[in-house]
């Protein structure tokens, strides 16, 4: 079998997906309903909260989540819309409209999966954990801000009325805010909030949201209230097509699309190897992982739904609940078809405010108190990028957020590994001798690259008062170019000025950069490259006494 053709294999589904499946069947199928259940209000409510419908979020759950479980690479990752995800998609519905979403979808779904097809799955754990923590504040509080003009007035806000940022946004939705319907949205958010907070403390795997939803709705139905709903939902899946949009606004999509494609394959990583840290969920392949998640946005978009990614929170009630095969992902994606096959007309007396409840109480729920204050308690580093990475992610792009904290906290860690670079000047070995004053000897610890190499040079090159340096090298450990450059132009201004340079204990892994750079050619000598100190150290004495004989004579 050739190299391609194994790759290719490791990335289709095969029968080891479910190899355990004898055991584990009637645990995975509990779990895959519990999480279709928590799954339900969530899809309902991203799909309104990303300025679509309630059945773009359902269709998106049931299609990705069904596509992500058969084809992705964890064996309990649970797919479907996302809070961080409907983000992103808000200001594209204000500037490119509803029907551009499915565009997107597809698009972002072709480029997820040529992502995984090139092996970049690994490419999330360069994304600090700092990083990853500021994100999802920042997302948090995007989401629960972007549920403030849902309880604000009985319609949402049309295209442009309010501004892109969710935080404005919410200002001004209370500032225009009808003041009939306020009341009743708040108390039916409240009182969806107090049942998802007191339902697990009554008994652990009570469907809190589910239980609030239907009190609301029940409420609703008997009294009298203002209370927008989601309005009438089909029956069934909608037939899929491909999206219907001209060349012209396919080119101002692609932007957008690799946006959400980069969202779509980072979250997707983390929520798989969050799932892997939680129990032992079988072998995690990122890159088919990317493969899968990538089919799942295009067949998401080809039923009308929204682009989708894991989702932290519902692989998470899966893990828990026993899920350890993807039976249970299946099985959540089947639950939440029945809903569309038996209950759609049910569904669609829920009322606004109820979801907006339920997403305020997931943001809150995804920032974790301990967490923060054990990062910004950490280093300065790591508190400066999660505290950048989360407002940069609530005041501009989430995509551009996680660039910004990669490259502070890359910036903050080079700056750290600068300073572990030393030079010291040691004593020399042995009984003392006539003339060890005129000696050298510097020793260099931890690694030398290019943000160190001119406090290197300085503090070298500051050696007084000397005949021979020995540079002592074994302690050396990673060196760069710039690095290997500096020592070379140390070797040089050295013996430009009479100093004769003795170079010990080159390491395997660095003689070459060293050859190729030109650090040993600028010796005097190729005898002056040592392996032993006290080989350097009695070549050194060896250069004073002659030096002195010379004075002398």
């Amino acid at each position: 079998m050739t190299t391609a053709a194994r790759t290719l294999r490791g990335l289709l589904p095969a029968a080891s997906d479910y190899r355990s499946i004898a055991r584990t069947w009637r645990a995975d199928l509990l779990a895959g309903v519990t999480v279709g259940i928590v799954a339900l209000p969530l899809a309902l409510g991203f799909g309104v909260s990303a300025g679509l419908s309630a059945e773009a979020g359902l269709v998106t759950a049931i299609v990705a989540g069904l596509v992500a479980a058969v084809f992705g690479g964890s064996n309990v990752q649970v797919s479907g819309p996302t809070g961080a995800m409907v983000v992103v998609l808000m200001p594209i519905v204000a500037t490119h409209g509803a029907a551009a979403v499915a565009a997107i979808s597809v698009l972002a779904g072709v480029v997820v999966v040529a992502a995984g097809m090139l092996r970049l799955g690994r490419a999330v754990s360069f994304i600090p954990w700092p990083v990853i923590e500021g994100f999802t504040l920042g997302i948090a509080t995007i989401i629960f801000f972007q549920q403030v003009p849902l309880l604000a007035s009985p319609h949402t806000a049309a295209a442009g009325e309010h501004s892109s940022n969710a935080v404005v946004a919410a200002v001004q939705a209370l500032v225009a805010a009808d003041p009939g319907y306020l009341p009743w949205s708040l108390a039916a958010a409240g009182l969806v909030a107090v049942c998802m907070v007191l339902a697990p403390r009554l008994r652990p795997g009570l469907p809190g949201s589910l239980i609030g939803i239907a009190l609301v709705t029940v409420i609703a139905l008997v009294v009298a209230t203002p209370l927008a709903t989601i309005g009438a939902l089909p029956a069934s899946l909608p037939a899929p097509a491909l999206p219907d949009i001209d060349l012209t606004t396919l080119g101002a999509l692609v932007g957008p699309a690799l946006t959400v494609a980069a969202l779509a394959a980072i979250e997707s990583l983390l929520s798989a190897r969050v799932a892997g840290a939680m129990a032992d969920t079988g072998t995690f392949y990122p890159d088919r992982e990317l493969v899968g998640q990538g089919l799942a946005s295009i067949g998401s978009g080809l039923f009308g739904g929204m682009p989708a990614t894991g989702a932290i929170a519902r692989t998470a009630v899966n893990v828990r609940s026993g899920g350890r095969t993807r039976l249970a992902a299946i099985t959540h994606a089947v639950v939440l078809l029945l809903v569309v096959l038996v209950a759609a007309r049910p569904v669609g007396f829920i009322p606004l405010a109820a979801l907006a409840g339920v997403l305020m109480v997931t943001a809150v729920r995804m920032v974790h108190r301990a967490t923060v204050r054990s990062i910004l308690r950490s280093t300065r580093a790591d508190a400066v990028a999660f505290v950048v990475t989360a407002l940069v992610t609530v005041s501009f792009d989430l995509i551009v957020a996680v660039a910004i904290g990669v490259v502070f906290a890359g910036v903050f860690a080079l700056r750290s590994l600068s300073k572990a670079t030393t030079v010291h000047r040691e004593p020399l070995p042995g009984d003392a001798e006539p003339g060890d004053e005129r000696i050298a000897l510097l020793r260099f610890d931890g690694p030398l690259f290019f943000t160190a190499a001119d406090r290197v040079f300085d503090e070298v090159t500051a050696t007084n008062g000397v005949s021979v340096v020995i540079l002592r090298m074994s302690q050396l450990e990673l060196v760069d170019a710039t690095g290997a450059r500096v020592l070379g132009d140390i070797v040089t201004w050295l013996e430009r000025r009479g100093v004769t340079v003795l170079i010990k204990g080159v390491q395997p892994g660095h003689e070459e950069l060293f050859r190729t750079v030109g650090v040993l050619d600028a010796l005097r000598h190729h005898k002056h490259l040592f392996t032993r100190l006290e080989d350097a150290v009695a070549h050194a004495r060896s250069h004073v006494a002659r030096e002195r004989a010379s004075g002398a004579a």
